[in-house]
């Protein structure tokens, strides 16, 4: 049961055999790596060690400086049992429970790492290590919600007059951006808080406030040394999809141990917020030891985030998704006399480390590979379109004109051509554009539809199922594998055209 490829962000190293993309920076006849001349650099200390920055504006610290705990750690102190569902694998389950692999082995007497669905499981008290209880930033601050509302990125970067400021790109797909505009897109994106990603290129390279930054952070800004990741849309692609990954495998139940990737593990303390989770995660992906100690400890991170924009906790907005929260009403989002087909299960919002929020679905037969198509995308809601560009096009449910609060219908691989343009008030059914390849990376035509609240991925098959038109998802507890059901009928997700996964529609 696969599904057409289509994954959303950056490829690790390039695999479509293009060029990587030439790094420049203009102004001043200074420039990053790639033959021009960098003139030479201070050793100026970062703004976390005593460099003075005037923060921008903040807003008060309300009540307690961290927020309430999202859940309570799940490694315990006793032993616990637990049945193989659909997905396992023993190495997440060791995860998610904050146990190690070898352990879990022994407690169950298993030679292998086979496992079965249906088979009971011991589960033994954890002996791992406690990471830091100390929060760094409260959930709202690792989205891009509510509190990045008219924030403006490029004036940010201008007011500390970095490396930053003036650095330009051009990526392999040949498009250019300034170093702020970067920034933004993988903002938006991966719904990560542009202050959030400031703060961090800042504590890792120190381009935000310095001129001349040390020579090493020019190709590796974010500190992640690896081929096909060079220049910053790469490097803070790559850390935003970290954060993701720690954010939301809390946030779902997922991700119970830090795994520092030589050998060392950790399980996350009693607690401790989803934003925090996915700022350790991201250091854990670079440091181990007291240089992951450091980063995530007081007078690490928090401080330069302080040191740019003051407390992060003057941002917090709780609770980003309440606990009554239920899904608007969606119809299919294409013309009914259409038939098309459910081709993709559960997967990534954006890249791997969003949650599975993501259904695909495959235009009507005739349509191959990535081929042009005169079908439609349609509006599944009333709402304005707030972004559009680069195969992605979001509706607003809400209807304030913002991506970041509310419900929010992300369309992806939608057509340059005939796509609906910003601004346009659409009602349900109204033509949005046509499926295509566009955008991320798909070997065939199809639509990518995702939803998000408050700039949150919302998982399909999470606490607020996928439901459209009454129709609900079912995770398979795979990647790309499930069902739509609708009282005793099932749509099964399936890479093909045929009567598992064709949706019929009664004309409207």
């Amino acid at each position: 049961m696969a599904a057409l490829a289509c994954s959303q962000g950056a490829p690790p190293s390039n695999p479509g055999g293009g060029p990587a993309g030439h790094v420049t920076v203009v102004g001043n006849n200074e420039a990053g790596p790639g033959g021009f001349t960098q003139p030479p650099h201070t050793t100026t200390p970062r703004a976390f060690a005593g460099v003075t920055a005037t923060p921008l504006p903040t807003l008060p610290v309300l009540g307690s400086p961290t927020p309430d705990a999202t859940r309570i750690a799940v490694p315990g102190h006793e032993s616990q049992g637990y049945t193989v569902k659909a997905g396992d694998t023993l190495g997440a389950i060791a995860g998610r429970f904050g146990v190690s692999v070898d352990d879990l082995k022994i407690a169950n007497g298993l030679n292998s790492d086979a496992i079965e669905v249906g088979q009971p499981l011991t589960i033994p008290p954890s002996s791992l290590p406690v990471a830091s209880a100390y929060k760094i930033i409260p959930d709202s601050e690792l989205v891009n919600g509510p509190t990045l509302v008219g924030f403006d990125t490029e004036a940010a970067a201008a007011k500390f007059g970095g490396y930053l400021a003036r650095y330009v790109e051009t990526d392999r797909d040949g498009v250019t951006r300034t170093g702020p505009q970067i920034v933004q897109v993988v903002a938006e994106r991966y719904s990560v808080s542009p202050r959030l990603l400031l703060a961090l290129i800042e504590n890792q390279s120190g381009w935000v406030t310095l001129k001349y930054p040390p020579e090493n952070t020019l190709t590796f800004p974010l500190g992640r040394v690896e081929p096909g990741r060079e220049g910053l849309i790469r490097q803070l692609s790559w850390a935003a999809n970290q954060l993701n990954a720690g954010f939301y495998g809390w946030r779902e139940d997922k991700l119970g141990v830090l795994d520092f990737g030589d050998g060392s593990l950790m399980v996350f303390a009693p607690g401790v917020n989803a934003g925090t989770v996915g700022v350790q995660y991201f250091f854990a992906r670079l440091y181990s030891g007291g240089g992951w100690r450091k980063q995530v400890a007081p007078g690490g991170l928090d401080l330069t985030y302080a040191t740019l924009f003051g407390s992060p906790f003057g941002y917090r907005f709780d609770p980003l998704r309440p606990p009554d929260l239920t899904q608007p009403a969606l119809d299919w989002p294409w013309d009914h006399n259409s038939l098309w087909y459910f081709t993709g299960g559960p997967h990534g919002g954006w890249d791997s480390g969003s949650a599975w929020a993501a259904l695909d679905f495959g235009p009507p037969e005739g349509v191959n590979g990535c081929d042009d198509t005169d079908e439609w995308v349609t509006a599944a809601a009333d709402g304005p379109i707030v972004r559009a560009g680069e195969g992605a096009v979001i509706q607003d449910l809400d209807g304030d004109g913002a991506e970041q609060t509310g419900w929010t219908l992300f369309y992806m691989h939608i057509a340059t051509r005939d796509r609906v343009a910003v601004g346009a008030m659409l009602r349900k059914g109204d033509r949005i554009g046509h499926p295509s390849c566009e955008g991320g990376f798909s070997n065939g035509t199809h639509l990518h539809f995702v939803r998000k609240y408050n700039g949150e991925w919302i998982a399909a098959d999470g606490g607020i199922p996928f439901n459209i038109a009454g129709w609900t998802l079912q995770s398979a507890g795979v990647e790309y594998d499930g069902w739509l059901r609708q009282g005793d009928v099932q749509l099964e997700a399936c890479d093909c055209r045929g009567d598992i996964n064709a949706i019929v529609l009664a004309p409207p």
